[in-house]
C-alpha cells in the first residue's frame, strides 16, 4: 500500500497543471539544495578541526554538546517558519477500502524524509567519521549519532503537532532568550550542563533509549492525532468560536482619521501576515544586542546610525512599504467612494508615528552601553518621524501588487516590486551619509543634533509632505486599481 501512495503522488507531481510552469524554479531550487547539502558535509568535516584551534585547551567533541541545544532551538524556529508538511489529498481513499492506519503511517513516513532532517544527517555523518578518526569509541560515537538523529525526528514530529502555533513560537523564543541571557550575564552556565547531558549519550550508549523513548511518543500521538481526523465530515464540521470584538471607540479622539486608523488597527489584528509583522517587529529590538556585543564597532560608529534605524523604524518598514498594498482586496471600492485620499495617508502615518515611538521607548534600556547609545537611538526616532515616514509613504505610490493576507509573512514574496529594494536606499544611505560627513567634519554631537533637527524639521512638515505624496498618489491612482486586480500579481 506505500509503494502504491508513492506511485500515486509521483503521478501527481508530474501530471500537475503547475509542473511546467514551475520547472525552472523546482531545478534552480534542486541546485540550492544540493549546494546546501554539500556545504553542511564540508562544514561537519570542519568541525572538529576548526573548534580545536579555536579553543585548543577543551575537547572539540565536548564543545560540540555544549552549544548543540542552540542548534536544536534554532531549528524549530526554522521548521516552524519554513518547513511544509507532507499532504496528500486523502478524500478519495476514504471511500474506498483503503486502512487508515496506512494513509497515516505513509503520511507519518513522508514527513521523516524530510529536506530538514537530512541537513542534521548529512553535517553530523562526516562529523563523526571525523572523530571517529581521532580515536574516539566508534561504537560510541555510532549510539550519540543515533541519539541526535532522534531528536532530530523528535523535532519534526512535534513541529508537526503544534504547527503554526504562536504560544509554542513564543514559548520557544522565551526559551531561547532566556539561556542566551544567562549565559551573557553569567547567572547560569547552561552551556556546560547541557555539554555534560549530551555527551553522557557519549559516554553512556544507554541513555540512547530516553531519545528514542520520547521520539515513539511523538510519534503515536502523531498518528493518534491523524487517525481521528480522517473521516469525510470532518471538513463539514463548523468550528464555533467565541468571538471578541471591539468597537475601539477610543479611536475618535482622532477626529476625521479616526475611520481609517480603525480599519488599519483591525486589518492588522484580524490577519496573520500583518499579525506576524508586528511580532517581528517588536523582536527585532533585540537586533542591537548582535553589534553593542560584538566589540568590533565603536560606540559611535556609523553603523549604530544603520542599526537605530533599522530598531525604531522597523515597523516603519515592514508595514509601511507595502501601504496600500495591504488594503489591495476593497482599494478600488474606496477609491470609487467620496474618501478624501490625504485622510487615508494621514491615518498612515499616525499609525507609523505611533510605531516609532514605541519601539523607542523600547530601545531606551541600550544605554547600558552608553549614552551614546540613547543619544543615536532618539536621533534615529526623529530622523524616522520627519524624513523615513513621508519616504515610505511616497514609494507606496509605486506599489501595484496585491496582498492576500491570509497568507504567512514568511518567505511571501506577494507585494514585492523593484520599490521595496529601491526604498532602502534613502531609508538607510541618506542618514548614514549624513552622519558619516558631519562626524568625521565635526564631532559625534553635531552629527547627533543634526540628524535629530532635520527629523524635527520633516515632522514639522508633515502637512505639506503629506499633501505632496497625496499628489502622487493620485496621479497614480488608476495605475495601483489595475494592478490591484491582477491576481497572479
Amino acid at each position: 500500500m506505500i509503494k502504491h501512495f508513492t506511485n500515486l503522488q509521483w503521478k501527481s507531481f508530474f501530471r500537475s497543471s503547475s509542473f511546467g510552469k514551475g520547472l525552472a524554479m523546482k531545478i534552480f531550487m534542486g541546485f540550492l539544495g544540493v549546494y546546501l547539502l554539500v556545504s553542511l558535509a564540508m562544514a561537519g568535516v570542519g568541525m572538529y578541526f576548526a573548534l580545536e584551534k579555536i579553543f585548543p585547551d577543551d575537547d572539540p567533541f565536548l564543545m560540540v554538546n555544549r552549544f548543540i541545544i542552540y542548534s536544536f532551538l534554532l531549528e524549530i524556529f526554522v521548521r516552524y517558519f519554513f518547513q511544509k508538511l507532507p499532504v496528500m489529498d486523502v478524500k478519495p481513499f476514504l471511500t474506498l477500502p483503503v486502512k487508515k492506519s496506512a494513509i497515516t503511517h505513509y503520511i507519518l513516513g513522508r514527513s521523516a524524509l524530510s529536506f530538514y532532517n537530512f541537513m542534521s544527517l548529512i553535517f553530523f555523518l562526516p562529523f563523526c567519521v571525523v572523530l571517529i578518526t581521532k580515536g574516539y569509541d566508534r561504537l560510541n560515537v555510532i549510539v550519540w549519532l543515533l541519539a541526535i538523529l532522534a531528536i532530530v525526528l523528535l523535532i519534526n514530529y512535534i513541529n508537526f503537532l503544534v504547527n503554526k502555533s504562536d504560544k509554542v513560537l513564543l514559548v520557544v523564543a522565551s526559551i531561547l532568550i532566556g539561556c542566551f541571557a544567562f549565559e551573557y550575564f553569567d547567572v547560569l552556565p547552561l552551556t556546560v550542563y547541557f555539554g555534560q547531558l549530551f555527551y553522557s549519550l557519549y559516554e553512556q550508549p544507554y541513555w540512547l533509549f530516553v531519545p528514542v523513548l520520547l521520539l515513539v511518543f511523538a510519534y503515536y500521538a502523531n498518528y493518534s492525532f491523524l487517525k481521528r481526523k480522517l473521516f469525510l465530515d470532518t471538513t463539514l464540521r463548523k468550528k464555533t468560536k467565541h468571538v471578541v470584538t471591539s468597537d475601539m471607540t477610543w479611536t475618535r479622539h482622532f477626529g476625521h482619521i479616526a475611520p481609517f486608523l480603525k480599519l488599519d488597527l483591525k486589518l492588522i489584528w484580524r490577519n496573520k501576515r500583518t499579525k506576524t509583522q508586528v511580532f517581528i517587529s517588536l523582536a527585532m529590538i533585540f537586533y542591537g544586542l548582535i553589534f553593542y556585543t560584538m566589540g568590533d564597532f565603536g560606540p559611535n560608529s556609523p553603523m549604530m546610525v544603520f542599526v537605530g534605524i533599522f530598531m525604531t523604524g522597523v515597523f516603519l518598514m515592514n508595514f509601511g512599504q507595502f501601504i496600500p498594498s495591504w488594503d489591495s482586496e476593497y482599494y478600488s471600492m474606496m477609491m470609487s467612494q467620496n474618501i478624501p485620499l490625504r485622510n487615508y495617508l494621514e491615518s498612515k502615518a499616525k499609525l507609523i508615528y505611533v510605531s516609532v515611538a514605541v519601539m523607542f521607548l523600547l530601545s531606551i534600556p541600550y544605554i547600558y552601553f552608553g549614552w551614546e547609545a540613547l543619544a543615536i537611538n532618539l536621533a534615529c526616532a526623529l530622523y524616522n518621524l520627519g524624513v523615513n515616514t513621508p519616504v515610505v509613504l511616497l514609494f507606496g505610490s509605486l506599489n501595484k501588487k496585491r496582498i492576500d493576507l491570509a497568507k504567512s509573512a514568511v518567505g511571501n514574496m506577494q507585494g514585492v516590486s523593484a520599490a521595496q529594494f529601491l526604498v532602502g536606499i534613502p531609508l538607510f544611505g541618506l542618514p548614514m551619509v549624513l552622519y558619516s560627513v558631519l562626524y568625521y567634519s565635526a564631532s559625534f554631537q553635531v552629527a547627533i543634533v543634526a540628524m535629530g533637527l532635520v527629523g524635527l524639521i520633516g515632522f514639522l512638515c508633515r502637512k505639506q509632505l503629506i499633501d505632496m505624496t497625496t499628489k502622487a498618489y493620485r496621479n497614480k491612482k488608476y495605475r495601483m486599481i489595475a494592478g490591484f486586480k491582477e491576481k497572479n500579481s
